[in-house]
């Protein structure tokens, strides 16, 4: 899901967990809700919880100092998505991609992919 560079990524919660299909070990169709959803400090909000339990997705989000502690968290779950932020690090290495040079959607699209392309050939 991509959004503009200004626009905060929560407008796109729902479009996001409408669009993902989560693939099955083995055989089966891909579930199209996942059981558990890491996300950033910025989605610890009442609302994005409130929307994912909605949808019975258990949020491991960890919750920030304004906010009262969670009791059960899942820290096992939430260092995992260390892997993706160290990519989306890697990622913006590239200046073009890191700054958003691109205006349309589908042209910075491109230059992701690219960049990712570079990064799996290095």
């Amino acid at each position: 899901m991509l959004t503009a560079g200004e626009r905060h990524e929560q407008f796109a919660l729902d479009a996001l967990m409408d669009k993902g299909a989560v693939p099955r070990q083995g055989r089966g169709r891909p579930r199209l809700r996942p059981r558990r959803t890491a996300g950033d400090r910025v989605y610890s909000t009442p609302p994005v919880r409130r929307r994912l339990r909605q949808r019975r997705i258990e949020p491991v989000i960890s919750t920030r100092t304004d906010q009262p502690r969670q009791t059960a968290f899942d820290k096992a779950a939430y260092g995992e998505r260390k892997k993706v932020e160290r990519l989306i690090g890697r990622l913006k290495q590239y200046r073009r991609i890191a700054t958003r040079y691109e205006k349309r959607a589908a042209t910075h699209l491109a230059m992701v992919t690219l960049g990712m392309t570079m990064l799996w050939l290095t």
